[in-house]
């Protein structure tokens, strides 16, 4: 009996191993790297934690990179899906194409690139000529602009050399000389805050949802010691009303000028993990989440009350 039961094991592994197929991963089970741009790691971490909290068979090996190479760490086949602020241009279809990767395309939220100050500096609010002029480089030092109060040059900071922040602001102010800008860089979104927080010159560049969550302690803690700037579109704005902030009123009502759309871009071809939280996001639960988090979901919770005399 007991030779019986040894063969029968040495069978099944045999054929098993033979089979050479790894088991795949499902909605409920198995283990995928997301790669995700840098500024919007509070987003990724809390959408992943809550997947993961419902399923505790699943796990999200999450990478934060900048946009370009997230991107480009999906189409090596490195990461299952990316979490960033565009959809993949002409050359990066080919290539999944090419490997007759059909893949999928989700817009999940509206985002805000946030511009935040130094508590002791009283110019807050900017119009949208006035951030072009500081990016040609006719503007340079705070008191140049309406209401400033302070003769230090205007040093513009970004998490990264290739941050999608940085790229943003460039392709919506149609920027592409800053060799002769003030700009400086540190390794992530929140170095800029802590940045911003010792130098009242600075002007940073930040995804609004590290700061925007009330509820969570760093978030509050990263927003102490800061202003973040009223923008307008108006060429002359006349009143405090015209200039708007990165949070979510403002972000779904498209009245922010520097409002972003956020993406998961997957490489999926089977039923999988990533076609779970892509599920979990884009509905109800996810998009509380979203909501949580300062930013716009694409699929708005309804929230119905019932009123009673």
């Amino acid at each position: 009996m007991t030779n019986r039961i040894w063969f029968l094991i040495g069978l099944a592994a045999l054929v098993m191993g033979c089979s050479g197929k790894p088991s795949l991963d499902n909605p409920s089970q198995g283990s995928i790297t997301i790669a995700a741009d840098e500024s919007f790691q509070p987003l990724v971490m809390q959408l992943t934690s809550a997947y993961e909290g419902i399923y505790p068979n699943t796990h999200f090996n999450v990478v934060y990179k900048p946009e370009q190479q997230a991107i480009n760490m999906m189409l090596r086949d490195s990461a299952r899906m990316v979490i960033v602020t565009r959809t993949l241009n002409p050359n990066e279809r080919a290539i999944l194409n090419q490997k007759k990767i059909k893949g999928a395309t989700e817009k999940i939220a509206t985002d805000g690139v946030a511009l935040i100050i130094n508590k002791a500096n009283t110019d807050s609010l900017i119009t949208m000529n006035e951030l072009r002029s500081v990016f040609s480089g006719k503007t340079k030092t705070w008191d140049q602009l309406k209401g400033g109060n302070q003769t230090v040059p205007i040093t513009l900071v970004f998490d990264n050399n290739n941050s999608s922040n940085l790229e943003f602001m460039l392709k919506t102010l149609a920027v592409k000389d800053i060799s002769k800008l003030r700009i400086f860089t540190t390794r992530s979104n929140k170095e800029v805050i802590d940045y911003v927080r010792e130098n009242p010159s600075a002007l940073g560049f930040i995804g609004v949802n590290w700061i925007s969550d009330s509820d969570e302690p760093l978030s509050v803690e990263l927003a102490r010691d800061l202003r973040v700037m009223g923008v307008s579109d108006k060429e002359k704005p006349t009143k405090r009303d015209d200039y708007f902030q990165p949070f979510q009123e403002d972000l779904g009502m498209q009245r922010y000028p520097l409002r972003r759309p956020v993406y998961i871009l997957s490489r999926e071809t089977h039923p999988g993990l990533g076609g779970g939280l892509i599920n979990y996001i884009t509905r109800d639960a996810g998009s509380l989440i979203i909501r949580k988090l300062g930013l716009w979901p694409r699929m708005p919770y309804d929230r119905i009350i019932n009123l009673t005399k």
